[in-house]
């Protein structure tokens, strides 16, 4: 079996007070802030494309999807990620499993985990139980901490048969 793995990073700065809902996993979680970019600001979705991409030797979402191009303004996050999955799958590869961290210092994203572990396996079409979520604060420090930024980590394993010669 030949496997791969795949690391994405992305980080997203909080917007002012009144700009909520804050899009995460692709769920809405209530908070006053919502967060900052070009597309709808997904910074776990945008991880998680990151990760898949590396995994298979692709470019990145910054690359793919430029934030200079209008065409990604407000574009939904979850494009990216099914269009990444797409590029997974049309290599030969399948998804193992994906592991994911989000730090942020606010809101509490506990309550939210299962329901983002659910969107994620929804966009990439597989089971629930190969989508790990933990959310982490930043203990008052750095600029996650602050409350100036949210962060999100992603590792993927991806494999696909050897042929048998």
């Amino acid at each position: 079996m030949n496997q791969r793995i795949g690391l994405g990073e992305d980080r997203h700065r909080l917007d002012q007070p009144g700009t909520g809902p804050l899009r995460i996993g692709g769920v809405n979680v209530p908070h006053e802030r919502g967060l900052v970019g070009h597309s709808d600001a997904d910074v776990l979705l945008h991880a998680i494309t990151d990760a898949l991409l590396g995994a298979i030797g692709e470019p990145d979402i910054g690359q793919l999807f430029p934030d200079h191009d209008d065409a990604n303004r407000g574009r939904e996050s979850r494009d990216f990620l099914h269009f990444a999955m797409e590029r997974v799958r049309a290599a030969g590869y399948e998804l193992v499993n994906l592991d994911c961290v989000i730090l942020a210092e606010k809101p509490k994203l506990a309550p939210y985990k299962d329901a983002m572990r659910h969107a994620i396996a929804a966009i990439l079409e597989v089971p629930v139980a190969e989508v790990s979520l933990k959310a982490k604060t930043g203990e008052g420090v750095g600029a996650v901490g602050r409350e100036e930024a949210i962060d999100a980590r992603c590792v993927v394993l991806v494999c696909r048969e050897q042929s048998a010669d």
